[in-house]
């Protein structure tokens, strides 16, 4: 499975993560797959390196697994296709891009554009059984916390996004003084309910700090 990631990544992935690690991931993955529906569609699993360059990352958006139910997840956290319905959580976060860069909410789900920008849009979890939320995050704990090891370990700097308790797990992993760390409330209703994700202007700020570093901020606009 991970032989089929783009070649930047996998230099970087085979460097984090021991053959057979990997070995024991990828046939796990494919007994749940051929045994259970899962989703995103295995040829998707690894769409979030597909879609953001190495070269080019600039930012890290973690969420916590794939949507669960049919035809939403792709292999980018917080993302669906074009044409499908958004969910609770990704309402939430395009109600704040609109307040926070004052623009029209968006049309479509797909954030495969903020991807393409050097965004890397990674759930903890690659995979998730059909109806069951957060049923392989154990299996991929590993992973992501090699990976985002790996990313501290870089010279460039790195945005880190932590959007809720699960993804804010991963901070004590981010230990470079030379990257940015942000953080609030999960978008999910419960949580955006209660008070703790409107308002964040993570958006905003992401794009100052990418100008102080000299690099070019993401258009966000969908």
């Amino acid at each position: 499975m991970f032989l089929d990631c783009p070649s930047e990544w996998r230099d970087f992935l085979h460097e984090i993560y021991s053959h057979e690690k990997f070995q024991k991931l990828s046939h796990e993955v494919s007994m749940l797959y051929r045994d259970t529906v899962c989703y995103p569609a295995k040829e998707n699993i690894l769409n979030a390196f597909y879609q953001c360059s190495f070269e080019g990352l600039k930012v890290v958006i973690i969420g916590q697994d794939p949507y669960h139910g049919a035809h939403q997840a792709h292999g980018l956290s917080f993302s669906v296709p074009l044409g499908v319905p958004h969910p609770p959580s990704l309402r939430n976060i395009f109600i704040e891009l609109s307040n926070d860069l004052d623009c029209d909410y968006p049309i479509s789900g797909d954030l495969t554009s903020w991807a393409n920008q050097g965004v890397l849009l990674l759930n903890a979890a690659l995979s998730v059984r059909a109806g069951e939320a957060a049923s392989h995050l154990k299996l991929w704990d590993s992973f992501t916390k090699s990976v985002v090891q790996g990313l501290n370990a870089k010279n460039k700097p790195i945005v880190f996004v932590l959007w809720g308790n699960f993804a804010q797990k991963y901070e004590r992993y981010i230990t470079g003084d030379h990257h940015r760390i942000l953080k609030t409330g999960h978008p999910s209703p419960l949580s955006a309910n209660r008070g703790y994700w409107f308002g964040n202007k993570h958006f905003s700020q992401i794009n100052e700090i990418l100008k102080q570093w000299g690099q070019k901020p993401i258009h966000w606009v969908l």
